[in-house]
């Protein structure tokens, strides 16, 4: 019978809660804030650190998981006797993580070759960011507690990957022109015609959909996309950080206007936080 390890990474922002109750393992990416190092997701909540963000005299950085890392895990898990692990990874694009599992994979079956009969490896490119990814890995590891095999798992993941959706409206651009995801000259119009991005994420590149006046515009026109776009099937989860008046309106809009309740609410953290600023918010769903 199949004993499947799940793990991830902490830019999945897969909720505590949730990777304690259902054993999932999140690999946290070390952030450099001033002269500190820290762990994504272990050495603070995502509210505490939107607080940190804000008040940092210059915006912290994270780092890839290095081999080493996925090393570490792999051995940890087949010593554990599991019989499968599937890792579901940040985007490609934009980390050299993704890569760095896959050599690891190599260099472990490399050291084990006993292991290859009897511990897979699977490894996911997600093509994107947060719980886009996070949350199959949630539904993944639900499914294997429901007894269902490893193939059919990661068909879910890969499937729940390749159609999900995520738009979002960064309402402070500090953060999005210092990562690059906009512009340095279109991010200072912005602020100077008081425009608010519209973003996705096409093909593991970030995308400006639309700009907009206003706070108030962001929420309509979240909602009017999505209500274009999402499947009838989809789950519509509601993405908060540091502003829950925005995250609080948006929420009702998705009530009234879709007829939906979110079926989740959470926070960003860390890594996604320092690239599109602690005040978002956003909805994921299936296109």
């Amino acid at each position: 019978m199949a004993h499947i390890k799940f793990t991830t990474d902490s830019a999945a922002d897969i909720p505590a809660a949730l990777r304690e109750e259902l054993g999932i393992q999140v690999l946290p990416f070390p952030i450099a804030m001033g002269d500190r190092e820290l762990a994504d997701g272990v050495d603070f909540t995502p509210q505490e650190f939107y607080e940190m963000l804000l008040a940092a005299p210059q915006i912290p950085t994270h780092a890839q998981l290095n081999p080493y890392v996925f090393t570490q895990c792999f051995e940890a898990a087949w010593q554990e006797g599991y019989t499968d692990l599937i890792h579901t990874s940040i985007n490609s694009k934009g980390s050299a993580t993704y890569g760095n599992a896959l050599q690891a994979r190599e260099e472990f079956y490399e050291d084990h070759p006993e292991a290859k009969e009897t511990f897979h490896i699977h490894i996911i490119d997600s093509h994107n960011y947060t719980m886009s990814y996070g949350w199959p890995v949630v539904e993944g590891a639900r499914m294997a507690a429901a007894g269902k095999d490893a193939e059919e798992i990661t068909a879910y993941i890969q499937d729940w990957v390749d159609r999900a959706r995520v738009i979002f409206a960064p309402l402070d651009l500090r953060f999005a022109k210092k990562s690059g995801r906009i512009s340095a000259a279109a991010a200072f119009m912005g602020e100077a015609l008081g425009l608010k991005p519209i973003m996705t994420f096409a093909g593991g590149e970030s995308k400006i959909l639309s700009k907009v006046r206003g706070e108030k515009n962001v929420i309509s026109t979240l909602v009017d996309l999505c209500r274009k776009e999402r499947r009838a099937d989809s789950p519509l989860l509601l993405i908060r950080a540091g502003n829950s008046e925005q995250a609080d309106k948006l929420a009702q809009a998705c009530r009234q206007e879709l007829g939906k309740e979110p079926d989740m609410s959470y926070y960003i953290g860390g890594v996604i936080a320092i690239n599109a600023g602690p005040n978002l918010v956003g909805l994921l769903y299936w296109a």
